[in-house]
């Protein structure tokens, strides 16, 4: 018998990701994923090319997505997982996002200008094709363009926080986002809950919030969690009644730290998110 192998939370070239879809679930395959989620930024364009390839490779394919929004001010990433992509206002949402990303990514771009690095905006909507125009798109036009030395270096010079180029975004509420979801039908996650170095108590706040406005899962495995990391997120699942999720997060197999499949077992004493799935 086939060893089930999960993971919830991968990009493609719809976003941020390097892979179109179809090689993303080839290389799945290769990597031994038998339950693969493709969650992209903001968008669910991809999710036909992956579910398609699917069905060629026979692998299961989970429709998600990550959706950026804002509590108490703080911006948070909320997987939707087993959504319906053709959901009106699922769509709707994505397509409100898209317009706040492309107000952002004209933003970007005037401020590089401002600061000698002319053609930015031109070249991010080219390479984003029919995706979401993310900040790593102008992370490897500053690479590409001789600008910084690498990827992180274009973040550390222009593109984080207090940097020349970085715009402070309006994204929407996080009860929007997870009313979207669970408009499409689908099960809304905390994505990586270590990563926004919260307090305890800030993070109980947050979790209390999610779980009042219809969360129910969050994410105990990525590809970089600890194991201290791992004890943190399950006793905050335990508190508040969260379902357990594992995704690597896997952009690029450029990233030798970061790839499909290589998690770590969800803890026995977490209920596994696809319980949920139909």
């Amino acid at each position: 018998m086939t060893e089930l192998k999960y993971d919830l939370h991968c990009h493609s070239s719809f976003s941020d990701g390097a892979l179109p879809p179809a090689e993303l679930i080839l290389r799945a395959k290769e990597q031994g994923v038998t339950t693969l989620a493709l969650t992209d930024h903001d968008t669910v364009a991809g999710l036909a090319q992956a579910q398609q390839a699917a069905e060629q490779h026979e692998l299961n394919f989970i429709p998600g997505i990550e959706l950026s929004c804002l509590w108490e001010k703080k911006t948070f990433h909320i997987l939707g997982l087993n959504i319906d992509p053709c959901n009106t206002e699922l769509l709707a949402g994505t397509q409100q996002l898209q317009n706040i990303r492309l107000k952002r990514a004209k933003k970007i771009a005037t401020k590089l200008e401002k600061n000698k690095i002319p053609g930015a905006f031109t070249a991010v909507q080219a390479a984003a094709g029919s995706g979401m125009i993310t900040r790593p798109h102008f992370a490897d036009f500053l690479l590409k363009n001789n600008h910084v030395s690498s990827i992180q270096n274009a973040f550390d010079r222009y593109l984080g926080q207090g940097k020349p180029a970085f715009v402070n975004t309006e994204w929407v509420e996080m009860e929007n986002a997870i009313h979207w979801i669970n408009s499409a039908g689908g099960i809304a996650v905390v994505a990586h809950p270590m990563r926004y170095k919260l307090t305890a108590s800030w993070m109980r706040r947050f979790l209390k919030a999610f779980k009042e406005m219809g969360g129910l899962g969050i994410e105990i495995i990525t590809a970089r969690s600890t194991a201290d990391e791992i004890r943190r997120t399950v006793h905050f699942a335990q508190q508040f009644e969260l379902y357990g999720s594992v995704g690597s997060d896997f952009h690029t197999p450029k990233n030798q730290w970061v790839e499909l499949g290589r998690l770590a077992p969800l803890p026995i004493n977490i209920k596994p998110v696809w319980r949920l799935f139909n």
